[in-house]
């Protein structure tokens, strides 16, 4: 997930076919060259860059391809191998082949985003970039793909539910204290997709100060599309509305993350909590601060890229953190919704990445 961050302040714009090779004589670099300059990103925005530079985001781009190919083999053979040693139940083979759909169909997506960066600007004080809507449809499916298999690994690693062996009023407790995280969970989510945006517009180059912005608390341009006709897209395509409402969300999700860990730890009585989902608690609230600030430091340095892919790769410690809580809290008994959950998740999630599948091949 985190290699997919531009690499460098030059950003990306490049896109070929599945399976093309790379380049290799002096001839075949200057061909693959001149269709980059083709493009409206070079025209527009680098319209200085060498060949050499070119050659530096070609092999992060092949590369960030090459290792998502890397991965589908580091799941498949091993897998392979465990089913044919009837390692693998019926349970864990559904949830395995789900995951590779959702694989492969990653792959889709990223093509898909790649392919809006060489599109002509809608006007013309726009610049030719990545649809910030694609790339937050790649960072949603990477993190959905991310939540499915650390909850594997969560059931793995602990079939059994904490709180069956701690007493029915553990269980009471456990399930008042799901019912908050579940929405906590929810919010770290919208956060994290609201970071998708940030980055699609390159908003962190804005308002490179804090706590103000522009010197202000809410800028004056928030909402300078709005006014232009362009509707609820303000919310999404204008910088200052983006950057704002990430760092209001980032607020939010700091002082939620406190008050749920304040009445986990001095409300909810002692040892009526299995001890996992306290200490996972504490470190969501470590890992939320950890990710505020390191926010901040990257917003008033200007967003370097070591700083940047930091964040975001914090951003996924969050969310492990969460879901560890949310799987220690697990019910001893599942309800007839949770029940009816489980057994429709596998063919649901199939057709709807199946349809996103279908989706991204029909859109230029």
């Amino acid at each position: 997930i985190n290699v997919h961050r531009p690499p460098s302040p030059m950003g990306h714009g490049l896109c070929w076919r599945a399976g093309e090779r790379p380049p290799i004589s002096a001839e075949d670099w200057q061909a693959e060259y001149d269709k980059y300059r083709a493009s409206p990103e070079f025209k527009l925005i680098h319209s200085s860059m060498t060949l050499d530079e070119f050659k530096f985001i070609f092999w992060m781009e092949y590369g960030h391809r090459m290792w998502g190919r890397f991965l589908g083999l580091a799941f498949v053979i091993p897998g392979t191998y465990f089913a044919a040693r009837r390692f693998i139940n019926g349970s864990l083979a559904r949830r395995l082949g789900l995951l590779f759909f959702m694989g492969g169909t990653q792959g889709l997506v990223g093509w898909w985003m790649v392919r809006s960066g060489l599109k002509e600007p809608e006007a013309e004080w726009l610049h030719p970039r990545v649809s910030p809507y694609r790339l937050a449809g790649h960072l949603v499916s990477a993190f959905a793909i991310f939540a499915t298999l650390t909850w594997t690994a969560l059931d793995l690693g602990s079939p059994r539910p904490l709180v069956r062996d701690m007493g029915e009023a553990a269980g009471a407790w456990a399930a008042r204290v799901r019912g908050k995280l579940l929405p906590f969970a929810a919010l770290v989510a919208v956060t994290a997709t609201s970071g998708a945006f940030v980055a699609g517009m390159d908003a962190g180059r804005a308002y490179n100060e804090y706590p103000l912005m522009g010197g202000q608390w809410i800028p004056e341009e928030y909402w300078a599309l709005w006014d232009k006709g362009y509707g609820i897209r303000n919310f999404f395509e204008n910088t200052a509305a983006v950057q704002f409402d990430h760092r209001t969300l980032a607020h939010v999700t700091a002082a939620s993350a406190l008050g749920l860990w304040g009445w986990m730890r001095y409300v909810v009585p002692q040892g009526a909590l299995p001890r996992r989902a306290l200490l996972a608690m504490d470190l969501v609230v470590a890992v939320t601060l950890a990710q505020v600030g390191l926010g901040i430091w990257t917003l008033l340095e200007y967003v370097p890229v070591h700083l940047g892919s930091a964040h975001q790769a914090n951003a996924l410690n969050l969310f492990t953190a969460v879901l560890a809580a949310l799987h220690a809290l697990r019910p001893a008994t599942p309800g007839p919704v949770a029940a009816a959950v489980g057994r429709l998740a596998a063919p649901v999630s199939v057709a709807a990445v199946a349809a996103i599948g279908v989706a991204v091949t029909q859109q230029q």
